[in-house]
């Protein structure tokens, strides 16, 4: 979470807005108890905006600022954005967060700006965008040399900085890459793939009676 602060140039709220369920950060980690008292066990998940092919959020809004790119990512065009919020109401997954407040980043935290990501204004919805900024990076040199994108070179900042190597990014359309090939496995299942949405986030489901 504090990796992908710091990539995206995600403002800090504090405790009293975090109270008035105000907070400003793309990815969080759900908790859930597996088993009860006198031996709870707490499994995590990381949750960020899933990129779904069928997106629910961008049929609704009215100036088209979530929109689907090329590469199969779920966008947000910050200049077309003015804050309706139907977007959020219509993720099943709450991952779109509106941005309540002007960031404010006072010396010396200015100097640790990403001057490849916009510092957004205040009154529009934001969302993880997968670092797209690196995936642009990579293709743009892929490009200059006269070649495809070569599996590892785009790592999104919550993937790069995970210390247990939990997240893992790729291509989908490459069979023979990491990310499809855990996405096509016996453990890999959607979250609420009950509706539909054909998200392209997979989780994988523990090994063992007692993992989730």
């Amino acid at each position: 979470m504090v990796a992908c602060y710091a990539e995206n140039n995600i403002a800090t709220v504090g405790e009293e807005q975090i109270q008035k369920d105000r907070g400003l950060h793309w990815i969080r980690i759900e908790r859930y108890w597996k088993t009860e008292w006198p031996k709870p066990r707490v499994l995590f998940l990381p949750l960020l905006c899933q990129h779904c092919d069928r997106a629910p959020c961008e049929p609704v809004c009215p100036v088209f600022a979530s929109v689907h790119s090329d590469d199969g990512l779920n966008l947000q065009v910050y200049n077309r954005c003015f804050g309706t919020r139907y977007c959020a109401n219509n993720c099943p997954y709450k991952v779109r967060v509106f941005n309540w407040f002007k960031g404010e980043f006072p010396e010396p935290m200015n100097a640790q700006l990403n001057p490849d990501v916009t510092v957004r204004g205040v009154g529009i919805m934001e969302k993880c965008t997968f670092c797209v900024q690196r995936i642009r990076r990579a293709r743009q040199q892929a490009r200059a040399e006269g070649r495809d994108v070569l599996e590892g070179e785009v790592v999104p900042a919550c993937v790069q900085t995970c210390p247990t190597g939990a997240l893992t990014f790729g291509d989908l359309n490459d069979p023979d890459s990491l990310a499809a090939r855990l996405a096509a496995s016996d453990r890999a299942y959607h979250l609420l793939g009950f509706i539909d949405t054909e998200p392209s986030i997979s989780y994988l489901k523990g090994l063992g009676a007692e993992s989730g």
